[in-house]
């Protein structure tokens, strides 16, 4: 699903840039952008690559309508540049890592080539994008790494999301690893499967607990979930709960789940487990909601909660703890010649040139590390740490495979754009293949990112060269 309008989802600066290019005649030379992120969010040792086929499908359709080129005519734009806007289209390539692939800090995991006034022109386009899916996409599979590979965890947070940023951010859920979710205009544009139980106010607007809870029943028999904490859950709730699942099994149907929304979610969960095998219904799931994320489900499963869907909201959309993940979209080469971003921060020094990334594995399959060379680079021995060069990792006799891949060329989609579910899988084989040590929530390993020689000796001959 792309974003309507794209070419006035932008920052001004980029429309003055691309005006300045034109008008200097500059506009038409060659440039390289790259995409990337320098901290991992929520104190991570990872993040999931979320937002690249959203962001391709929108720049193939990004043009300047009429009532964005009298907008620009409002805004005082030039007649001339404003007139080269109206057949204006992007005709530039994008090389980028699969979307779902396992990414670390300040690797390019994408690639912008073209004119100087193209490439710049998606720049914000690109950074909304993908910065913000990428974030929650990361938060979804911590929360499902943490709630494990055999429960149930669904997306709840459109009524607590910025706005239409709901849409995407369920998107991105799945492909973290969610399993469905509550928000409809998504679930049907992306495929996604979509359910839910019901609110306090269904219970609230009967004449009596039991009556709500049968009545729900009658309409949804082979797919009844009960909300037990409306007024007290193991007083009523839970007893009604069982009357109507008695009333159900009479009938040939089955009670799916009850559902606990407040209180202390690990005693209720495990009296409710107790009492629900007591009565007959050890097939009758347990469903939990109320600020739930990834260190809440871990506590609860330490205390051996036996909770069995996690509906997660706030927490998920909104990326609690981490408002947004940093990437950036710097250049990196302008008419064919090397350019870096020079700052007394050494983090913020950039990487100049056309680049790729090899990813180098373990004898198990697990992934080692990853390595930042040169785009005309073949085989490596060995990588630097990009801070410390002194620090180097050998390469000899490691299997690897080249990350980007061209998914835009020549303006063209070049890949076969994949569902959310064929992402989701991609995504989950690939962490599969990160060591446990990088998952953990406290005190993550860091991975390996590194640069090839060629790559530093150009970066430190560049360094020397700049004249501010």
């Amino acid at each position: 699903m792309y974003i309507d309008n794209p070419a006035s989802y932008t920052d001004y600066y980029e429309l003055t840039m691309a005006q300045g290019y034109f008008l200097s005649g500059r506009h038409k030379k060659t440039a390289t952008f790259d995409y990337f992120f320098r901290r991992i969010p929520f104190n991570g040792g990872y993040v999931v690559y979320a937002g690249i086929q959203e962001l391709i499908e929108t720049v193939k359709h990004l043009t300047f309508s009429e009532s964005e080129t009298d907008y620009l005519k409002k805004e005082g734009f030039d007649k001339r540049f404003i007139e080269y806007l109206e057949s204006f289209q992007f005709k530039g390539n994008i090389y980028s890592a699969r979307e779902g692939e396992i990414i670390f800090p300040n690797e390019p995991i994408l690639r912008v080539e073209g004119d100087l006034l193209e490439t710049q022109l998606i720049e914000t386009l690109l950074l909304n994008i993908l910065n913000f899916q990428s974030l929650i996409a990361t938060k979804a599979s911590r929360i499902k790494v943490a709630a494990g590979e055999n429960s149930v965890v669904l997306d709840f947070g459109l009524r607590r999301s910025q706005g239409l940023g709901g849409i995407h951010a369920t998107r991105a859920a799945m492909i973290g690893g969610f399993d469905g979710t509550s928000n409809v205009y998504s679930a049907q544009r992306f495929s996604i499967p979509a359910g839910g139980t019901m609110a306090h106010s269904w219970v609230q607007s009967f004449e009596n607990e039991l009556t709500a809870f049968r009545t729900y029943a009658e309409h949804y028999p082979d797919n009844t979930i009960l909300l037990v904490d409306t007024y007290d859950t193991l007083g009523s709730g839970l007893p009604n709960a069982i009357t109507v699942a008695k009333e159900l099994k009479d009938k040939g149907h089955q009670l799916s789940a009850i559902r606990l929304d407040s209180g202390d979610l690990a005693y209720f969960s495990r009296k409710s487990r107790t009492i629900l095998d007591d009565a007959g219904f050890p097939n009758v799931k347990i469903a939990a909601s109320n600020q739930l994320d990834e260190r809440v489900i871990t506590s609860l499963k330490t205390q051996d909660a036996p909770i069995d869907i996690y509906g997660v909201g706030t927490r998920l959309v909104t990326g609690h703890n981490s408002s947004a993940l940093d990437g950036v979209y710097k250049l990196s080469s302008v008419a064919n010649k090397p350019k870096m971003k020079i700052s007394e921060n050494i983090e913020k020094i950039t990487l100049p040139g056309k680049k790729k990334i090899y990813r180098y594995f373990n004898n198990d399959g697990t992934f080692y590390g990853d390595a930042i060379l040169l785009e005309n680079e073949k085989l490596l021995e060995r990588m630097h740490n990009p801070t410390f060069p002194a620090q180097k990792s050998d390469l000899n006799s490691r299997e690897f495979e080249s990350l980007l891949i061209p998914v835009v060329l020549n303006g063209e989609i070049s890949e076969p754009l994949q569902s959310v579910k064929e992402i989701a899988q991609f995504s989950k084989s690939r962490l599969k293949r990160l060591q446990r040590e990088y998952k953990r929530l406290d005190n993550p390993h860091i991975y390996k990112v590194g640069i090839s020689t060629k790559l530093m000796e150009s970066r430190d001959v560049l360094m020397k060269l700049i004249k501010p």
